[in-house]
């Protein structure tokens, strides 16, 4: 994966960070990772918001701070860690998330630029835009929730404006190879009248960034946490994009092999948020038992 060198391709899928004050980690967090981290093994964190507006415990410098022993561990381990980045938008019912005015836009933009920052300064290896799961960039995405008529909406080329200027930015910031995005665009919680479309468009788009990985919820999770039986696939976006192909969403051991065997991602991220949210000791075990280490000509799978 460009300059990082992965044993497998099981990935921590990122979750949410609740067992947290203030949603800033604590030194629990420590364990929590290191026991999920193998030598090779590739862990993306909860989100951090990029600034007050987005969530407290935002991506500064003192939450970077509260995350530099617990990088440390996780590469002490061997690990690959890299940062979710991520701005609630109206699924922060705040009087404070109305619509954004361009003033406000450009800050927002920004805002990620300077926590990419902060998460490098960190340790983190990178960090991962969250564009996904009806949070900020996911609603100006979607046709079904964007009616602005600005340069921001309208248009596929339009509402797409706003996440690829973030990607931009931050990609110039750190390096293209230390950034990934996670998309959904068949998110029924955010919609979208044609998924396919908005989705290959997002892939084709990025390419022109160099970035690192493109990380993707399955067609057949329609929310976080619902599943449904459909004929969709990720392998159209999955051709169209140069870089590493990360899929996500439901899978178990045979859908995680099966999906791999169809040649429709590299990696396969794994992890579902809880009450307490947790990975539970239950799914750790899972976890170690899929792991296996690889010869670099062998194509993995999860066995």
């Amino acid at each position: 994966m460009a300059n990082f060198h992965l044993s497998h391709r099981i990935v921590l899928a990122p979750m949410s960070r609740m067992r947290s004050y203030n949603f800033i980690a604590q030194p629990h967090a420590i364990l929590y990772y290191t026991q999920r981290t193998t030598k090779g093994g590739f862990l993306i964190s909860e989100g951090s918001g990029i600034s007050e507006t987005a969530q407290e415990g935002h991506m500064d410098k003192r939450t970077g701070r509260s995350m530099e022993a617990i990088v440390r561990a996780v590469h002490e381990k061997g690990g690959v860690f890299f940062c979710q980045l991520w701005h609630a938008g109206k699924r922060d019912q705040t009087d404070e998330h109305n619509r954004f005015t361009v003033e406000e836009i450009s800050q927002v933009i920004d805002d990620f630029r300077m926590a990419a920052k902060n998460a490098i300064e960190a340790g983190f290896d990178g960090v991962e835009i969250h564009a996904a799961n009806g949070y900020l960039l996911d609603q100006f995405l979607k046709d079904h929730v964007n009616n602005r008529t600005d340069e921001y909406g309208g248009t596929l080329e339009n509402r797409c404006r706003f996440p690829l200027k973030i990607i931009k930015v931050v990609a110039q910031e750190i390096g293209s190879h230390r950034v990934g995005i996670r998309l959904s665009p068949y998110d029924n919680e955010c919609r979208d009248s044609n998924p396919d479309l908005l989705g290959l468009y997002m892939a084709e788009a990025l390419n022109k960034y160099n970035i690192l990985y493109c990380h993707v919820m399955q067609p057949s999770m329609i929310t976080q946490s619902e599943k449904q039986e459909t004929e969709r696939s990720l392998l159209p976006m999955r051709k169209a994009f140069k870089g590493t192909f990360m899929v996500a969403g439901g899978y178990d051991r045979t859908g995680g092999n099966e999906v791999l065997r169809r040649g429709e991602a590299d990696l396969v991220a794994f992890g579902r948020c809880s009450w307490p949210t947790r990975i539970y000791q239950g799914d750790l075990s899972l976890i170690r038992l899929l792991i296996i280490t690889i010869e670099a000509h062998f194509v993995p799978m999860i066995l």
